[in-house]
Order: structure tokens, then sequence, then C-alpha cells
């Protein structure tokens, strides 16, 4: 089936977005996350006005009463326990110099999913979860994990189980490069690309709720709050970077490497404009 005709946008919701949205900023323009971050959030509250804020972090699972009950009842035997067994294992076991994952993270690594991604002022760039997973492998002789394979979302679900019901807390430094990441972030989630045309917003603001195929929507807001998750599709976990690549291949558009600078940035972006919201991964999807 072809994407492009199982979304239907009216000029009505075309204009709706583009008046509640802060458009990408020009070279002139002052970067402002923080009217960003209101009018995003603002946006979608008024979309869905009986949800509360929170609930966005449920993805497609606060859009109707069907969805909820299915994910209540998900809830119970949870897809994703495999995975997070795994990531709790992998945090008790040593490398083999006899250090561990709780060597390389603030409070040993417990809690603190909700202040990832940041800006490192030393290298300049944003540092994700993943990324800092990785190079604490590397840095005790371990070889890097894939970025999209389970090995990778193990880690990160057990990390993110154990910040649940924490508020995103996302910081911008007053930093020129703090905000230009920020910024090339928000510009790669509005920008179309692929034969489809599509840019990250197509599906994510202006049809959240809405069907392609099977797939229910999920909201931007709150959309990164549930990582990483269980697929059905993928009979598997994602991190963050398999859902990055496998949007930009669903849109016929040519994936980056994950972890480039322009993922890191999006990241970063999506992150931030819901901040406030509660951790609540690992999650599950259809």
């Amino acid at each position: 089936m072809n994407v492009r005709s199982a979304i239907h946008f009216t000029s009505a919701a075309l204009t709706l977005a583009m008046l509640a949205l802060t458009p990408p900023a020009t070279a002139a323009d002052k970067i402002d996350p923080v009217a960003d971050a209101k009018a995003f959030q603002k946006f979608f509250t008024d979309k869905f006005p009986k949800l509360k804020p929170e609930d966005f972090a449920n993805g497609p699972y606060s859009m109707n009463e069907d969805l909820h009950r299915q994910w209540v009842e998900k809830e119970q035997f949870p897809p994703y326990e495999f995975s997070l067994e795994m990531g709790k294992e992998m945090f008790s076991t040593p490398f083999k110099n006899g250090k561990s994952y709780a060597d390389c993270f603030p409070n040993k690594g417990i809690g603190i999913r909700q202040n990832y991604p940041y800006f490192d002022d030393k290298e300049g760039k944003v540092i994700t979860l993943e990324l800092a997973l990785n190079r604490c492998r590397e840095a005790n002789g371990e070889p890097p994990l894939s970025y999209v394979r389970d090995e990778m979302a193990a880690p990160t679900a057990y990390m993110a189980f154990t910040s649940r019901g924490k508020p995103f807390d996302i910081k911008i430094p007053n930093d020129p490069r703090a905000l230009e990441a920020y910024q090339s972030g928000k510009e790669y989630f509005y920008t179309r690309r692929g034969q489809f045309n599509f840019s990250c917003a197509t599906c994510h603001v202006q049809s959240p709720g809405e069907r392609i195929r099977a797939e229910v929507l999920a909201p931007a807001l709150g959309i990164l709050n549930a990582m990483p998750i269980y697929r059905s599709e993928w009979s598997g976990m994602g991190t963050t970077s398999r859902r990055f690549t496998t949007c930009n291949s669903q849109i016929r558009g040519v994936p980056l490497n994950p972890q480039d600078d322009e993922y890191r940035n999006l990241e970063y972006y999506l992150s931030y404009v819901s901040n406030g919201l509660p951790i609540s991964g690992p999650g599950a999807r259809p």
C-alpha cells in the first residue's frame, strides 16, 4: 500500500500546524527553545483536549479507549520484559577489567534516563544515552554494541525503567553551539525528504491518531519518552537509532548512520520539547 495514499491531509490541518508551531528559524531569527517547547506542547494539548500532558508519553495508546485497554492488558505481561531482564544482567555483570556500566554514569546509571541527551561543552556535541553506553564499553576495552539491535536496547530499557515517572529534564546551555545543535534537530524534524517527500512532522504532528496500514501514528510530543520500544512488526526491541533509521527507510529516503550528528540533534530537539513529560519506557507498540 502506498504510504502517501494512506494519509489524508486537509488544508485546515496544515494551517493549524503552521499557526501553532514555530517554524524553523532563519539565520536572522532568534533561536528560542523555551518558546518552541511551549508552542509545541500547546499545539498537542489543544488538538487533544481530553488528554493530560503526561498521557502523551503513552503514544498511540493515549489516542483512544480501545488502544488504551490493549496497552493495559499488554503491560500485565509486557513483551519487552526479556530486554529489561537482559539489561539488568548487563548492568550487574562486570567488564573484563572488573569495572561496569555503573562506573561510567552518575548515580551508577540508576534513575538518570531523563537527563539524556545532553550537550557536552568540551566536545561541542550532543551526547545521547546510546552513544554514552558504547563509549563506556570502549573505554573499558569492550566492543561497541550495534545501535539498532536488541543488545543496545537492553541497557537503555533497564535505565529507562529505573527512571519511570521522572520528567524529561533536558538542558540547553547558553552556548551558541548547543543552540545550533538544537536548531539543527528542529530543522531536520520539519524538513521533507525521500521519494514520498515526507518530514517527521508529516506523520507525527499533522496526523497523530490516524492510521497507516494497521499502525496508529504516535504524537511527536512524548514520542521518545517510551523508548526503547518492543514492536510487533519487528518481533524485537527498537532503540531510538532504529526508530530514526526505519522512519527514513519507510519514506524511501536514505537513512543516515546511527548516531550521526543529525540524528543526535533530532533526538535533542524532540526530547527538549517534551520536557516535563514522564519517562514511560521501555514501551511496546503494535
